[in-house]
């Protein structure tokens, strides 16, 4: 009875009988299948649970706040000068000194395990801060990390906001420019002097225009260049380091600020530098007590190589190779500088040249309420022009504007309008914008074996054509004297 009853209980569970258990059946199987499913799923989950489900559409609102927030990037975020980031004990906030290869001198200030008040640390520059072209300049205040105390190293991590910067030569945080020309040897020269004006100014920095080696010069001479100088607009110092003359109205100047020494090779840039800390270093050695902090490992206390000028071209040789900040006595810092001949002008514009020339401002101002007739005048005898051509500079003015021309078409021509930033945003997971450098393009490829042998044998064809015309041109110069004789 019992081997019976199990063979019907399995035949009705194998083979329905009727019809309408098709359908119950069927039912059954899927709802075994999907509670495997979700066991399967269950214990995969168990397994890793950072393997989400399927992915669920991004907020709105939440993209919104992430494209507002995208100018602030990961790759180096823009610190202002009041800020103050958390510190750890291998990082520190310092400013760069001296600028020389790849290497930047930056002044800090220890962690209280030392017991020096200022150090001086050998930092590289990070490589994120190069790919997007964040340059880092001398007198630029910086965020120092990976810092070795012992071997006086460490990695330069960011650059704070800059209140200025000049690009020649390229300092950061000036507050006072020093404009330098010598008398004689060199001689003073009108236009370069009105160069290197026009690239002062158009920083919009406060400038001071000193003339060295005035004792290699007369009164005469003196009293000629002050009475030009000041129909230009401009107030001249006279100084001297051989006699120590208008040293004490520079050092006075100088007190309390960043300045900037700038002129051409040869006026006494390094010379002055020496005399005016060589001054105070003898001042400080006689009362028995110095009024500089002491800075372990720095070579600022070393006086600046000078060099002597060219007996051949009457043009002083380029002795100070880099960019370097100097402490001065009196407080603040002044930056010694190469010297070059040809500003570059590169800031300036054809409509920016004008506002560098103080006899136009001052045409301008006198003028007024009356105002030239077109808003992009240049001054050039256009109609209705305020200006006049009846002052010394106009020519000079006239060449500079011509030159700044033709550089502004050929960069048009060159680059066009369109300038790409240093920094790109691509939409990363759930569409957050993640930055990443702008990489330039690989313009200098290296050139193919075909091609170079093609453009070798292009070459021995324009030899052998030009040895072809050499020997028909000395045929026909032999048949023709044969034909006179």
């Amino acid at each position: 009875m019992p081997i019976s009853s199990m063979s019907i209980l399995r035949h009705r569970t194998i083979i329905p009988t009727t019809a309408a258990a098709l359908p119950t059946v069927a039912k059954i199987i899927r709802q075994i299948s999907t509670l495997r499913c979700v066991s399967v799923a269950a214990a995969k989950q168990h397994q890793n649970p950072n393997v989400s489900r399927k992915s669920q559409p991004p907020n709105k609102k939440l993209l919104r706040a992430k494209h507002t927030f995208k100018d602030y990037s990961s790759l180096a975020p823009v610190l202002s000068p009041q800020d103050k980031p958390p510190l750890y004990e291998s990082q520190t906030v310092g400013t760069v000194a001296a600028a020389q290869a790849n290497f930047m001198r930056v002044i800090v200030e220890p962690p209280r395990s030392i017991e020096d008040s200022k150090v001086e640390l050998l930092c590289v520059v990070k490589a994120v801060l190069k790919k997007i072209k964040r340059r880092v300049l001398v007198g630029d205040k910086v965020l120092v990390r990976s810092i070795d105390w012992v071997d006086r190293r460490g990695m330069i991590e960011n650059v704070y906001q800059r209140s200025s910067e000049i690009l020649d030569p390229p300092v950061a945080n000036v507050d006072h420019l020093l404009v330098l020309f010598s008398m004689e040897q060199p001689k003073l020269e009108p236009f370069a002097l009105t160069r290197f004006l026009i690239e002062a100014e158009s920083t919009g920095i406060p400038l001071t225009l000193a003339l060295n080696k005035s004792e290699l010069v007369d009164e005469e001479a003196k009293a000629a260049w002050k009475f030009r100088l000041r129909k230009w607009g401009y107030k001249p110092l006279f100084c001297s380091v051989e006699s120590k003359h208008g040293l004490d109205s520079l050092a006075f100047i100088l007190r309390d600020q960043t300045s900037v020494i700038v002129g051409p090779s040869g006026v006494g840039k390094s010379s002055l530098i020496n005399a005016l800390r060589s001054n105070h270093h003898a001042s400080d050695a006689a009362e028995g007590e110095s009024l500089f902090d002491p800075i372990s490992g720095s070579k600022w206390y070393g006086d600046q190589l000078v060099g002597q000028v060219s007996t051949r071209s009457g043009r002083g040789k380029h002795t100070t190779r880099n960019v370097s900040l100097l402490p001065l006595s009196n407080g603040g810092y002044l930056a010694d500088t190469p010297g070059f001949n040809q500003p570059s002008l590169t800031k300036v514009t054809k409509q920016s040249l004008a506002q560098t020339f103080p006899e136009i401002r001052k045409m301008l101002s006198d003028s007024e309420p009356a105002k030239c007739s077109f808003n992009d005048c240049l001054h050039l005898g256009e109609p209705g022009c305020v200006v006049s051509a009846d002052w010394e500079r106009y020519p000079y003015y006239f060449q500079l504007l011509d030159e700044i021309r033709i550089r502004e078409e050929f960069q048009l021509r060159t680059y066009g309008t369109k300038k790409e930033g240093d920094v790109r945003y691509k939409a990363g997971d759930k569409g957050v914008q993640q930055a990443e450098p702008r990489l330039e393009l690989k313009k200098h490829r290296r050139v193919s074996r075909k091609s170079m042998n093609q453009s070798l044998l292009d070459e021995l064809d324009e030899l052998d054509d030009d040895n072809l015309l050499d020997e028909e041109n000395d045929a026909f110069l032999k048949a023709t004297r044969d034909e006179n004789q």
